[in-house]
């Protein structure tokens, strides 16, 4: 089982959030990567622009950037023709920024601590195996598959084919157990399907 365990800074808890709004916002992935793309192909064009402009003004232009091939084909190029592409630019850049900016879907489930200053998640893949183990403690079980949906949690336990609503009761008992042992923020309801054992 995986976990992740952060030590946040700053402003006491409590100041108007939710304990599982605070924890899912810290757990969240920042972008780094796509931030790093973005902020350095700014850097470098816009260096390279000012860099030319500079030099050009000087009486010394570096080449990197054709000015005057640019300026002719401003002067040939009429607005609805640059509209089009000036707009797609446009659009490009800024789903660019946006990708920079917005951070990721947190792949990990936010676990209740005693101290608000303290995050710590589970791995989704860690919450399913360690339901699917408690479902598959409960006698009869022969296998368990985990679903983690928006609100609920949906259990599909496979079992002899005589196995009755007491054993729905049964593993939606030891499910929750678990859940609740694990503490889970926002866990939401646990829904327990029985499929009977083929042959």
């Amino acid at each position: 089982m995986t976990t992740l365990q952060r030590q946040r800074t700053g402003a006491p808890a409590g100041q108007g959030q939710s304990p599982l709004r605070r924890a899912r916002r810290a757990l969240r992935p920042a972008r780094a990567l796509p931030g790093a793309v973005v902020s350095l192909t700014l850097t470098g064009a816009l260096g390279a622009s000012a860099a030319e402009v500079v030099s050009a003004l000087l009486g010394h232009p570096l080449g990197w950037v054709p000015l005057n091939e640019l300026a002719e084909l401003a002067g040939r190029t009429s607005w609805p023709e640059a509209s089009t592409v000036a707009l797609a630019l446009t659009g490009a850049g800024a789903a660019m920024l946006l990708l920079a900016v917005v951070p990721g879907r947190s792949r990990l489930v936010p676990v209740e601590t005693t101290d608000p200053l303290i995050v710590i998640g589970i791995t989704r893949t860690g919450l399913r195996r360690t339901l699917r183990a408690a479902a598959q403690q409960v006698p009869g079980v022969h296998r368990a598959h985990v679903r983690l949906r928006h609100r609920t949690i949906e259990v599909t336990v496979v079992t002899e084919a005589e196995s009755s609503g007491s054993m729905l009761r049964q593993v939606g008992t030891a499910v929750g157990d678990r859940l609740a042992g694990v503490g889970t923020f926002g866990a939401g309801e646990v829904v327990v399907r029985l499929r009977g054992k083929a042959g």
